[in-house]
């Protein structure tokens, strides 16, 4: 049996169901993925499928399979699970290891978190399809140049490849940011481009790119 399920949304479009999969594929464990297909308004809608998962109505959701008596123990929101997965998958190394990087990394991680909701709303994900670029609002571009800046001051201060040198939570967090700018089109520097690179040739990356591309072939993304 597997260690983990991860309740995911349909891949082409659920950024926060994206983090905590790369996260968790990072640990090396075992775990089953289960798509909850979104917008759904036939029988079952959306909303109902996910209740039987999650008790907070939305995903994503980490089932722990720790055997308990009382059953699977259950996280939800995507930075609560891989601060889950840091924790007990500490050989991982999901956080740096130095408090100065860590306390970087975890910033920045709560920053992606809670903000850029110009940038949200303007590129929504749609993983894997290409898409012309909208006419930007100030404050969307703006936020751009923020994320623009933030990485490459961690990419210079660590050295990469990633964020803060080996793949980190910063890196899966930011990893649906990635996917928007990319199908988008935005325009990058090249440090910048490079690092986007390297984030979309994880393996993780690629198998939630072949799910998403399924997805918008089969019509229901």
């Amino acid at each position: 049996m597997a260690d983990y399920t991860l309740v995911v949304g349909t891949r082409n479009w659920s950024s926060w169901s994206l983090r905590p999969f790369l996260a968790l594929s990072a640990t090396g464990a075992p775990f089953e993925t289960v798509v909850i297909r979104l917008r759904q308004t036939d029988h079952p809608t959306t909303a109902e499928m996910i209740r039987k998962h999650s008790p907070a109505g939305k995903v994503p959701v980490l089932k722990i399979h720790d055997r308990d008596p009382h059953g699977d123990t259950l996280v939800w929101d995507s930075l609560a699970i891989c601060e889950t997965l840091a924790e007990r998958h500490p050989d991982a190394q999901l956080w740096p290891q130095h408090w100065k990087a860590r306390a970087h990394a975890r910033a920045l991680s709560a920053e992606m978190h809670s903000g850029y909701p110009d940038l949200r709303d303007q590129l929504t994900m749609d993983f894997a399809r290409r898409l012309p670029l909208p006419e930007l609002r100030e404050e969307t571009a703006r936020q751009i140049l923020r994320i623009q800046d933030a990485w490459q001051e961690a990419l210079a201060a660590s050295g990469g490849p990633f964020l803060f040198g080996r793949f980190s939570i910063a890196d899966a967090m930011f990893g649906p940011v990635v996917s928007r700018f990319i199908t988008y089109g935005v325009q990058m520097p090249a440090a910048v481009s490079d690092y986007m690179d390297r984030v979309m040739a994880l393996p993780a990356m690629k198998t939630w790119a072949k799910g998403a591309k399924e997805e918008v072939d089969a019509g229901i993304a």
